[in-house]
């Protein structure tokens, strides 16, 4: 059966509002605008959908969860703050509400290296 145009259309509103959501609050976040890194309830909230309909539906139309736009972007800006040798790792997990051990961990699942391993392949010596 072939999904009528206007739910196709639906989807890519709503994922693409969702995306523009998420990147608009780590925008804030990294600012210091605001203190916490949002939920996707949360996110689900201002665009006033229930979160099972948004997460179903970014999934569907963009074949990942809605997890996976977050981590994107975190990633993202662990690796500008990394660039900064004078920042430590430890400050960096901290800017972006982990602990370093928890914070190690999620950035290898990511690229595949530690954040130090990350930073000697960007300043070698």
């Amino acid at each position: 059966m072939k999904v009528p145009r206007k739910y196709i259309s639906r989807q890519a509103e709503i994922s693409t509002a969702y995306i523009e959501a998420v990147n608009q609050h780590m925008d804030e976040f990294m600012s210091g605008k605001v203190e916490e890194i949002l939920h996707i309830k949360d996110i689900a909230g201002i665009l006033c959908l229930h979160p099972v309909h948004l997460s179903n539906t970014v999934k569907i139309y963009t074949g990942h969860h809605p997890c996976y736009f977050f981590e994107k972007r975190i990633i993202a800006e662990a690796k500008k703050l990394l660039n900064d040798p004078t920042m430590s790792i430890a400050a960096v997990a901290m800017k972006l509400s982990y602990d370093s051990s928890n914070f190690t961990k999620f950035f290898k699942a990511y690229e595949g290296m530690t954040p130090s391993e990350y930073r000697k392949n960007c300043f070698p010596r």
